[in-house]
C-alpha cells in the first residue's frame, strides 16, 4: 500500500502500521500541528466563502489531520494538500506530503505527476492571490513581478521537499542494499567457515588413517619377522648355539631397523604438526581448515617421498628367506623407475602380503611376481598351503592389512584383489597405473 522505504525495517512493536513508536509519535505530532494550522487558516476561508466559522475550522481540522497517515497513504496526503491549496490551507501538509512521497518506493512517474500537480496548483493559487491583493491595494510592480513571484513561491514550496525526499529515499535504499549485501557476505563467510571446518575434520581423519596405515606397514612386517626368529631361536638355543647366535643377531638388526623407520616417520609427523600449528596461529579462523588440510597434505607427501622403493624388494625377500620362508621372486618386463608414491605402494603391498604369510601360513612356499608393463605395474604374492607340521607363529592380526593395501592401491587409481586359491593357499594381486 504505501511505500516510504521504511517497510523493510523490522517491526519493533509500533502501533498499527508504524514499525516503531518513535515514528508514530512523530506522525501524530505533525498531524496535530497541521490540523491546528489548517484550522487557523479555515477562519479566513470561511469568511471569504461566506460559511460559518465553525465549518471552516472543522474543515481545517479534518484536512490537516490527514498528515497522520502519510507513511501508509502518501498519495492521499498529497492529493488532499493539492485539493485545499485554493483555500490557502495545508502548507505544512503539502511540504511534508511531498517529502514523504518522494522518499517512498512508488514509481517515479507517479511521484513526478503528483509533484507537477502540486507545483501547478501552488503556481495558479499564488498568481491569483497576488493579483487580487495588488489590485485591492493599488500596487503596481510591473508585469514581470507576478509571474516571477508565483514561480518562485511555487518552486520554493515544491522543489526542496521533493529533492530532499528523493535523496533520503535513495540513501535509504542504498543502506538497505548494503545491509542485505553485508548479511549475504556474513552468510557466505559462515558457510565458508563451516566448509573449512568440514575440510579440517576430513583432513584430520585422512591423517589419522595415513598414520595408522604407515604404523601398520612399518611395525607389522618387522615385528612379525622378529617373532618368527625369536621362535626359531627358542627352538635351537640348546641344540645349535651358533645358529641361535645368528638368529639373535637377526632379531637385533630387525629391531633396530624398525626403530629407525619409526623414528623417521615420527619426525616427519612432528614437523608437519608444528607447521600446521604455525599456520593456524597466523591465519583467520575461517582458513584453519585449509591450513590443516595443507599441512596434512605436506606431511603425507613428505612421508611418501621418504618411503621404500622397488629397489629394496630383494632385501625384503632376503629378510623373509632368513626367517625360514621359501620365496620365489620373478620380475617381468623392463625395469624402470616410477613415481615415489607408486613404488612405495607396490613395495608395501608385497611387504604386507609376505607379513600375512608369516602370520597365517608359516613354512608355506611363496611366489612373488612383479610385472613392468607399458602403462602400469602389476604385482602378485601367492602362497601354497602351509605344511601340516609347520608350527604356527601365533601372531595377532587386526584385520587391517588387506584393507590398508586396498586403500593404498585405490588411492592411485589401481585395482586390488585378494582371496584364497583353489589349492588352499592365498593370493594377493594389485595393478597400479604407472603415472
Amino acid at each position: 500500500m504505501t511505500t516510504t522505504g521504511e517497510d523493510h525495517v523490522p517491526a519493533r512493536g509500533g502501533p498499527w502500521w508504524w514499525d516503531r513508536r518513535r515514528g508514530a509519535v512523530l506522525d501524530v505530532s505533525l498531524g496535530a500541528v497541521s490540523a491546528l494550522e489548517c484550522a487557523a487558516e479555515g477562519v479566513p476561508f470561511a469568511r471569504d466563502a461566506g460559511v460559518p466559522l465553525a465549518v471552516g475550522v472543522v474543515f481545517g481540522l479534518l484536512a490537516g489531520s490527514v498528515l497522520v497517515v502519510r507513511r501508509k497513504w502518501p498519495i492521499a496526503v498529497v492529493l488532499v494538500a493539492i485539493a485545499v491549496t485554493p483555500a490557502e490551507m495545508g502548507f505544512l501538509m503539502g511540504v511534508v506530503g511531498l517529502y514523504t512521497l518522494a522518499a517512498s518506493e512508488l514509481p517515479r512517474r507517479i511521484i513526478g505527476s503528483l509533484a507537477g500537480m502540486s507545483l501547478l496548483g501552488t503556481l495558479i493559487v499564488t498568481f491569483v492571490r497576488l493579483r487580487q491583493d495588488m489590485a485591492r491595494d493599488g500596487v503596481d510592480l510591473g508585469d514581470w513581478f507576478l509571474p516571477f513571484a508565483s514561480i518562485a513561491t511555487s518552486l520554493g514550496l515544491t522543489a526542496p521537499p521533493l529533492l530532499l525526499g528523493l535523496y533520503v529515499g535513495q540513501r535509504r535504499r542504498l543502506m538497505e542494499s548494503l545491509r542485505e549485501r553485508a548479511d549475504s557476505l556474513e552468510r557466505e563467510l559462515q558457510l565458508l567457515a563451516e566448509r573449512a571446518e568440514e575440510r579440517a575434520q576430513w583432513a584430520r581423519g585422512e591423517e589419522r588413517t595415513r598414520i595408522a596405515r604407515e604404523m601398520h606397514d612399518v611395525v607389522a612386517h618387522r615385528v612379525s619377522l622378529m617373532v618368527v626368529h625369536a621362535a626359531a631361536l627358542q627352538a635351537v638355543a640348546r641344540k645349535d648355539p651358533e645358529k641361535a647366535v645368528k638368529n639373535a643377531a637377526l632379531v637385533g638388526d630387525m629391531g633396530r631397523q624398525a626403530l629407525t623407520e619409526l623414528r623417521e616417520m615420527l619426525g616427519v609427523l612432528r614437523s608437519g604438526g608444528e607447521g600446521a600449528r604455525a599456520e593456524r596461529a597466523s591465519v583467520p579462523l575461517a582458513a584453519v581448515g585449509v591450513a590443516a588440510a595443507a599441512a596434512a597434505s605436506r606431511a603425507a607427501e613428505d612421508g611418501e617421498s621418504e618411503g621404500p622403493c622397488l629397489a629394496e624388494l630383494d632385501e625384503l625377500v632376503g629378510q623373509s628367506e632368513a626367517a625360514g620362508m621359501v620365496v620365489d621372486l620373478s620380475v617381468e618386463g623392463e625395469v624402470r623407475v616410477y613415481a615415489a608414491e607408486v613404488e612405495s605402494t607396490a613395495f608395501r603391498v608385497v611387504q604386507e602380503a609376505l607379513t600375512n604369510v608369516h602370520k597365517h601360513a608359516a613354512g608355506a612356499k611363496t611366489y612373488v611376481r612383479l610385472a613392468h608393463r607399458v602403462s602400469e605395474i602389476a604385482m602378485q604374492v601367492e602362497n601354497e598351503p602351509p605344511p601340516e607340521a609347520a608350527a604356527s607363529a601365533r601372531l595377532p592380526s587386526g584385520g587391517n592389512g588387506l584393507v590398508g593395501m586396498k586403500e593404498r592401491v585405490a588411492a592411485l587409481g589401481g585395482v586390488f584383489v585378494s582371496g584364497p586359491t583353489d589349492a588352499g593357499g592365498f593370493r594377493v594381486s594389485a595393478v597400479i597405473p604407472a603415472s
